[in-house]
């Protein structure tokens, strides 16, 4: 039967076996820009996205257990797969973001079992994804280097959203404020470390490998939105008081949050520039696809941790660029928004187009 004659129920377990790692994205984004609206008090819609978070976090958590259960050696094969593997840490950051969104509405019960599942996913990824990856390279006889992929930033992220969670957690709980200072120092160091160690891979696939229009997708601005999420743990670092793990740092933390905040600006023009060479140029297709998200997230976290830098330090004209561009996330996510529905309907409803690709990136 062809795949546009299957029946619903057909479509729809495609769709599950087909799920890319990374759709937690989506999730990530939703948040994020949920947040960004709420720093600057626009609460009603700030709490309608944060509400569609939650929905969203709680179906696809639902059809990634169904896919695991379903369709074992599917998932395995991803966590070996260079430009997949690195797509489930976007359930790290996924719940952490969500977990940073009701913090401020003061569910704090809620968050500190959020942050505590998603720091042991954490730990557990961030040693077994870099290490099946790497033996799979090893496998295959591939370069780590060939195999490097913007995605690959997304473990950057997973590390500072825990950073960011446990900071956030510090000054309101009464007790284990110690070991949650040391959580989000010792996490946001890792980050950083992270971050160097994957923008040195991708840099050099980038010049010594040949890159494609089709392969320079949209989980690139993964590295800009790693920048901004490390400048938004460290301004909520900065904050935390009583701590002496935070009273070694925080000189150290609060300069590197400009610096992070510096580059990621930078890096805006480029990736920009890089949409520009492939749309424009060279006339690929701009259609919906799942790493759209991965564009949508850095634009929210770039506005955000601009917003909150800014009030942080006492930076009028930083706090001003996250506000402006604040508008610029919403705008984006509410054209991705309208994609994902359209692309659902076809996939799901009418059977139009194919099972979702293995992603190139």
């Amino acid at each position: 039967m062809p795949r546009s004659a299957k029946r619903p129920s057909g479509r729809v377990s495609e769709a599950v076996r087909t799920l890319d790692p990374g759709c937690f994205a989506v999730v990530m984004a939703t948040g994020i820009v949920s947040v960004g609206l709420r720093l600057e008090d626009h609460h009603t819609l700030s709490a309608a996205l944060r509400d569609l978070g939650v929905v969203l976090f709680a179906v696809l958590l639902v059809v990634t257990a169904w896919r695991v259960v379903a369709h074992p050696h599917e998932t395995a094969r991803d966590l070996e797969d260079p430009r997949r593997s690195f797509g489930f840490f976007t359930l790290v950051a996924g719940i952490d973001v969500l977990a940073a969104r009701l913090a401020m509405d003061g569910h704090v019960t809620i968050t500190v079992a959020l942050l505590a599942a998603a720091t042991a996913l954490w730990l557990l990824l961030g040693y077994a994804v870099p290490w099946l990856t790497a033996l799979a390279c090893h496998r295959d006889g591939t370069s780590l280097v060939g195999g490097a992929r913007g995605t690959w930033f997304t473990w950057v992220v997973g590390s500072q959203s825990v950073a960011v969670v446990a900071a956030g957690l510090e000054p309101v709980v009464h007790t284990g404020r110690a070991p949650l200072a040391l959580l989000a120092v010792c996490s946001w160091s890792i980050g950083v470390f992270l971050y160097a160690a994957v923008a040195v891979l991708v840099t050099l696939r980038l010049t010594t490998h040949p890159l494609t229009p089709q392969e320079l997708t949209a989980p690139y601005w993964v590295s800009m939105g790693a920048c901004a999420i490390t400048v938004l743990a460290g301004a909520r670092i900065v904050e935390m008081t009583g701590a002496p793990v935070v009273a070694a740092t925080r000189g150290l933390v609060a300069a590197l949050a400009v610096v992070f905040w510096a580059f990621g600006t930078w890096l805006v023009p480029a990736l920009v520039a890089a949409g520009w060479w492939r749309h424009v140029v060279h006339r690929v297709p701009l259609r919906y696809e799942a790493g759209l998200w991965s564009m949508v997230f850095p634009l929210g976290m770039y506005a955000a941790a601009s917003v909150y830098l800014g009030r942080a330090d006492h930076l009028p004209l930083v706090e001003h660029v996250g506000a402006v561009e604040l508008w610029v996330a919403v705008a984006v996510y509410v054209v991705v928004l309208v994609g994902l529905a359209a692309h659902l309907v076809g996939t799901l409803l009418l059977g139009r187009g194919a099972g979702a690709p293995r992603s190139a990136d």
